[in-house]
């Protein structure tokens, strides 16, 4: 408990897996948390995410989620920004500063490039959210280093992009993956459609990985 109080947590994406790991985090005693989104609440959310509801529509996901977090723990000092992580942003998050990287960052390209940043950070221990959306058992949940993830649509295209730009992680890391077949008619229209118990399902594993593994430590 006095680790968690010391250590500093960094989370990438607020939606359907990120508000949870941040929620649980915070629950169990985390005090220095950075939250990272650039969206505002729309109706669409709230069937999945933590901060979205009729009263908070149309307001900054991180903004809401640090309001929420001060009523959980006064004392957690949660860092609200609103801004989206790309190669050309990536340098204003000083990511050598945090102990944990979460990445739950839905673009290939954006999740790419922060993995390969932080992998290459001696300091910062990651853990990466693949794909849940058109999931409906969060009993097949599961985390694997990310060699090892299968049948992953989000996971085979970051290694497709890896091997075209000839640039790899430089170190392993652990990932929340689904081992459910993605049902791609399970909603109607051309949506990712998505539901809370398999979204919040990873979320708390990511947060569960950070937890164990700072036991470990």
């Amino acid at each position: 408990m006095t680790r968690l109080k010391e250590i500093r947590v960094i989370i990438f994406g607020t939606g359907g897996v990120g508000s949870w790991c941040a929620e649980a985090l915070v629950r169990t005693g985390l005090r220095h948390l950075t939250i990272v989104d650039s969206d505002r609440v729309v109706d669409s959310n709230c069937n999945r995410q933590l901060m979205a509801t009729v009263k908070t529509l149309g307001r900054l996901k991180v903004e809401v989620l640090a309001e929420r977090f001060a009523e959980v723990n006064p004392k957690a000092e949660v860092t609200p920004l609103s801004l989206r992580y790309t190669a050309e942003t990536a340098e204003q998050f000083h990511l050598e500063d945090y102990d944990y990287v979460v990445d739950c960052i839905d673009s290939v390209r954006d999740k790419a490039d922060l993995i390969l940043r932080t992998t290459g950070n001696a300091r910062s221990t990651l853990f990466c959210s693949m794909g849940a959306a058109l999931r409906t058992d969060p009993t097949q949940v599961r985390t694997a280093e990310f060699r090892n993830v299968k049948g992953d649509a989000l996971a085979r295209a970051l290694r497709n992009r890896f091997k075209k730009e000839g640039r790899f992680p430089g170190r392993k890391f652990r990932c929340v993956y689904s081992e459910e077949q993605a049902a791609h008619n399970l909603f109607e229209g051309d949506g990712n459609g998505s539901l809370m118990t398999v979204t919040a399902a990873f979320g708390l594993t990511l947060a569960s990985l950070v937890l164990n593994d700072l036991r470990k430590s």
